[in-house]
C-alpha cells in the first residue's frame, strides 16, 4: 500500500459483505501501518456518507454492489477498489511480500463505527494493543484453538466474526467464509460438514434459527467444535432448546464495540455445568470478568454497589478503547473516572457472574418504579405460542411510561394468546410489569447483527398513538 501513496494512520474503508478479499484487505491495512474503517454493508448511503467523511477515509474496498453507489458520493475518496475484480487481484499479488510496519501498542488499527442509535455513530479506536488483549482473551475465557480449527464467518466481518479473524490466525487456524457472504442455514449445515472442529460466531437470533430449522439434525455435531453467542440476550429458554439440540457446544461473550467482545465470557464447560443443575440465574448471565479486565457494577458517582443490586456496568483493562475519533467530550465522558461506562444496567453475584438487565435507554420508569424489559421478555418467551418477543416503553401521561410488549406469535390466532400471556405474566412477576398492551408483529426489526432495534419499535408507538391499544 505505501506504493500507492498511502502513510502510516491513513484510513481505509471496508464496505462489502463478507468476501476471502475482506480479511486479505484488513491485514494489508495492518501490514502497512493504516487504519482499517470495516462498515456496516447494509448501511443507508447517507450513513455511509458520514461515516466516510468523518473518518477522512482515502480509499474504499467494496463489493460489486456498493461499487457504483460509491461513484456519486461527495466524499473526498481518492480510489474505491472492488473485491474479485482486476485491479484488486494486481495489488493484492503485489502486496503480498511487503513485510509489516512497527507500530506501538497504542497506535489505531481499527476505527469502528457504533450503530449510532442515539445521535450520529462515533468512530471507536481500537488498537494494536486493544486487538493482541482481546485475542488472548479469546484463548483463554471462550474457547483454546489448535492449528487446523476453523472459524466459520456467518455474522457480518464488520463486527465480532472480524475480531475474531485476530485469535484464529494466531494460531494458524483456517477462516472460512461462505459463499453466500452472510448466513444461511442450509449453507451453515454443509460448511460444518465440510470443516473438522469449526465454530462460528453469531448472534442470538441467529442460534435460534440454526435450532429452530431442520440442519441439526442432519449435521454431524462431531465437527462442531462450540457457537459462541453474544451481541444481543440469549433468553434462558432458548440457552435450553439450544443446549438440548446441539449439546454442550455453547460459549457466551458479553463486550462492546468500546471494548471489543471483552467484558465478560462463560465457556462451554460453565454452560454445561449450569445446564446440568438447573441454574437458571447462572443461565441468564453473562459469566465473569475476561482475564485483565474489571468490571464493576456502580452507582452514579462510580462506587461498586453490593452484589445483586442494578447499577451501570463499568469496565476497565488493556482491551477498553483508547477513545472516540476526533471526539474529546465522547471520549471524556464515557471514560470518566477511569473506567469504560457502558450504558448497560446489571447486578453482580457473590461468585462474580454478570446478569445484564437492560440498556440504560431501554429501561422503563412507570410510576417511579424501575421495570427492565427482559425481565418480562424472559416470562413471555415461556409461552409456546410466543416465538420472539421485545418490551419497550410507552408514553403515559399519569405514570410517565408504560410496559408494551411487540410478539412474534408461532399462529395467527392471537385472539386468545393476550389473556393467556396476561395471566402468565400475572403468575410469575409483580401487576405493574406486566404489558399493558400486545403488539402482534411478523417479525422484529433486527440490524444487520442480528440486534432487535428497539429504537424503532418505539418510533412506531409514537407515531401510531391510540391505535396500538
Amino acid at each position: 500500500m505505501h506504493d500507492a501513496g498511502l502513510v502510516a494512520g491513513d484510513r481505509i474503508a471496508l464496505v462489502a459483505r463478507n468476501c476471502p478479499g475482506y480479511i486479505e484487505t484488513l491485514f494489508a491495512c495492518w501490514t502497512a501501518g493504516v487504519i482499517g474503517v470495516p462498515v456496516n454493508a447494509k448501511l443507508h448511503p447517507k450513513e455511509l456518507a458520514f461515516v466516510l467523511d468523518d473518518s477522512a477515509a482515502r480509499w474504499a474496498f467494496v463489493d460489486q454492489d456498493w461499487a457504483e453507489a460509491l461513484g456519486g458520493f461527495s466524499n473526498a475518496l481518492e480510489r474505491v477498489v472492488v473485491f474479485g475484480d482486476r485491479e484488486y487481484e494486481r495489488m493484492a499479488a503485489r502486496d503480498g511480500g511487503a513485510l509489516p510496519a512497527a507500530v506501538e501498542s497504542d497506535t489505531p488499527a481499527w476505527l469502528f463505527y457504533t450503530s449510532g442509535t442515539t445521535g450520529r455513530p462515533k468512530g471507536v479506536e481500537i488498537t494494536h494493543g486493544n486487538l493482541r488483549a482481546m485475542a488472548q482473551c479469546f484463548l483463554a475465557d471462550v474457547e483454546a484453538i489448535a492449528e487446523g480449527d476453523a472459524i466459520l464467518h456467518l455474522a457480518p466481518l464488520s463486527h465480532g466474526s472480524g475480531l475474531y479473524i485476530v485469535p484464529h490466525v494466531a494460531r494458524g487456524a483456517v477462516n472460512v467464509v461462505p459463499e453466500s457472504g452472510g448466513f444461511d442455514v442450509d449453507e451453515t449445515a454443509d460448511l460444518i460438514g465440510a470443516f473438522d472442529r469449526c465454530l462460528f460466531f453469531a448472534a442470538p437470533t441467529m442460534v435460534k434459527r440454526f435450532v429452530d430449522s431442520p440442519a441439526p439434525g442432519r449435521v454431524d455435531l462431531s465437527r462442531l467444535k462450540s457457537i459462541v453467542y453474544g451481541g444481543g440476550p440469549m433468553y434462558v429458554a432458548d440457552c435450553k432448546a439450544a443446549f438440548a439440540a446441539l449439546g454442550p457446544r455453547l460459549a457466551q461473550i458479553y463486550g462492546q464495540g468500546e471494548t471489543p467482545m471483552t467484558i465478560t465470557a462463560m465457556d462451554r464447560a460453565l454452560l454445561a455445568d449450569a445446564i446440568a443443575r438447573g441454574d437458571d440465574g447462572r443461565i441468564a448471565s453473562v459469566g465473569c470478568a475476561q482475564i485483565g479486565m474489571e468490571v464493576r457494577v456502580a452507582d452514579s458517582g462510580d462506587a461498586p454497589l453490593p452484589h445483586g443490586e442494578i447499577g451501570e456496568i463499568l469496565v476497565r483493562g488493556p482491551a477498553v478503547m483508547r477513545g472516540y475519533w476526533n471526539n474529546p467530550e465522547a471520549t471524556r465522558r464515557t471514560l470518566a473516572n477511569g473506567w469504560l461506562h457502558t450504558g448497560d444496567l446489571g447486578a453482580m453475584s457473590e461468585d462474580g457472574f454478570l446478569t445484564l438487565k437492560d440498556r440504560s435507554k431501554d429501561m422503563i420508569i412507570s410510576g417511579g418504579s424501575n421495570i427492565y424489559p427482559r425481565e418480562i421478555e424472559e416470562v413471555l418467551l415461556r409461552h409456546p405460542r410466543v416465538a420472539e418477543v421485545a418490551v419497550v416503553g410507552r408514553v403515559h401521561a399519569d405514570w410517565g411510561e408504560e410496559v408494551v410488549a411487540f410478539v412474534v406469535a408461532r399462529d395467527a390466532a392471537t385472539e386468545t394468546l393476550t389473556s393467556d400471556l396476561d395471566a402468565l405474566c400475572l403468575s410469575e412477576i409483580a401487576r405493574f410489569k406486566r404489558p399493558k398492551a400486545y403488539v402482534f408483529v411478523s417479525s422484529l426489526p433486527k440490524n444487520n447483527t442480528g440486534k432487535v432495534l428497539k429504537t424503532e419499535l418505539r418510533r412506531k408507538l409514537a407515531s401510531e398513538g391510540d391505535s396500538v391499544a
